[in-house]
């Protein structure tokens, strides 16, 4: 079994803090005593979405709860460096990119439903140093498209956009085929436990994600 030692553990605490910073700070530590290299946060601004079904159903209510500001984002980043784990956060829409240019990062997350936005991950290449791409919601031709930007800072992220999703439909094939288009590969898994983390690292994953609560 090739195993890769040097993987590194992504706890995705996402906006499970739901605004409550000493709650964040909780998960901060937790996750690095767990083992985890980063903890990544979610990134959005609740005046840049469109209107929908979330203005009237109370999704909306939570989106605003759980929205960080720039002051709040310095103190989770030094909290993190404090802890010595890394901080990382996905990123929306290209407007929410000017806040996370003025946080100086060097690492940025593409989402899954947003793999189809070229503009926002050419942006991104141009800002940041590496750039994770999470391919759980695309087509093999947005992938290939991504592919033809010829970034060397992109780094796929494998991915089934099932929560939870169920062992027979992890399907690995798809990592075979996207370790072939980046230097590094990575698995954002949502299967319960920690199994197809394991699995992931066997065949080579540089970087493995897991949802944090």
């Amino acid at each position: 079994m090739a195993v890769n030692q040097k993987s590194k553990i992504i706890a995705e605490i996402g906006w499970n803090h739901m605004g409550n910073m000493n709650l964040a700070k909780k998960m901060i530590k937790s996750a690095k005593n767990s083992g985890a290299d980063y903890c990544k946060f979610q990134t959005w601004s609740v005046k840049n979405l469109k209107s929908g079904p979330w203005d009237n159903d109370g999704r909306k209510k939570i989106y605003k709860k759980a929205e960080l500001n720039f002051i709040q984002y310095k103190k989770i980043i030094k909290f993190c460096k404090n802890n010595n784990v890394k901080f990382l956060t996905s990123v929306f829409s290209v407007k929410d990119l000017e806040l996370l240019k003025k946080l100086k990062l060097t690492e940025i997350k593409i989402p899954s439903h947003e793999i189809y936005n070229l503009d926002l991950i050419k942006k991104c290449t141009k800002i940041f140093k590496k750039v994770f791409v999470s391919a759980g919601a695309a087509y093999w031709k947005e992938i290939l498209k991504i592919k033809k930007l010829n970034k060397k800072n992109i780094i796929f992220m494998h991915c089934v956009s099932s929560y939870p999703c169920e062992a027979k439909n992890v399907n690995f094939s798809k990592f075979y085929l996207l370790k072939k288009l980046s230097k590094e590969i990575g698995y954002s898994g949502h299967l319960k436990g920690i199994y197809d983390g394991i699995a992931a690292i066997s065949i080579g994953a540089n970087y493995i994600e897991k949802h944090f609560t």
